[in-house]
């Protein structure tokens, strides 16, 4: 009985959810070859599903809208949502599904990454935060999650060539997410 009870708990699944209000799903282009520009996706949602305390093996599903993307400038954030970029009308959601990986002591975020349906297998470094108890409040962990995509994989197209002979935005596109999640309610 006693090692049935065993297995049981170390099997145990954890569920957690992301803390809107600490958690920046964020990326960079560089613009006319010379400057970083900023943005963000600012509705989002994601479920984390772990077997282990320390997430290795953590189930990841992640969806963004699309029409939420800002980068605090209208007419570049509508640029965007268009069909040069993300076309979000006909592709409303970028989404990702994987898992928290680790190997020889290094956290990664590895798994398909769809924008306009088109999915590309990614990798992502993560920094595993750590997790903290709140007590009556249930657990939180933290995460910094980072990577590189190329644009035109994905089917965004904007092509813009400058005098210098570069592109207007960048064909790569850094991410950079701050994840802080909550652990669910049982």
């Amino acid at each position: 009985m006693f090692a049935i009870l065993c297995t049981v708990l170390m099997y145990a699944q954890t569920n957690w959810s992301v803390d809107k209000s600490h958690t920046k799903i964020g990326f960079t282009a560089v613009h006319y070859v010379i400057t970083d520009v900023e943005g963000e996706f600012r509705d989002f949602d994601a479920t984390i599903t772990s077997d282990t305390d320390d997430f290795d093996g953590a189930k990841v599903n992640f969806a963004a809208k699309i029409a939420s993307v800002s980068t605090n400038n209208e007419r570049r954030d509508n640029h965007l949502k268009s069909d040069d970029f993300f076309n979000a009308e006909k592709y409303p959601e970028l989404k990702f599904e994987g898992q928290f990986s680790k190997m020889e002591g290094k956290y990664y975020l590895i798994g398909d990454f769809t924008i306009r349906d088109v999915t590309k297998p990614v990798k992502f470094d993560v920094k595993y935060n750590g997790t903290i108890s709140l007590g009556d409040r249930g657990k939180k962990a933290g995460f910094k999650i980072s990577g590189t995509i190329d644009r035109f994989d994905y089917g965004l197209k904007y092509d813009n060539i400058i005098e210098s002979g570069g592109l207007a935005v960048s064909r790569e596109i850094s991410i950079t997410c701050n994840l802080e999640l909550n652990e669910a309610k049982q």
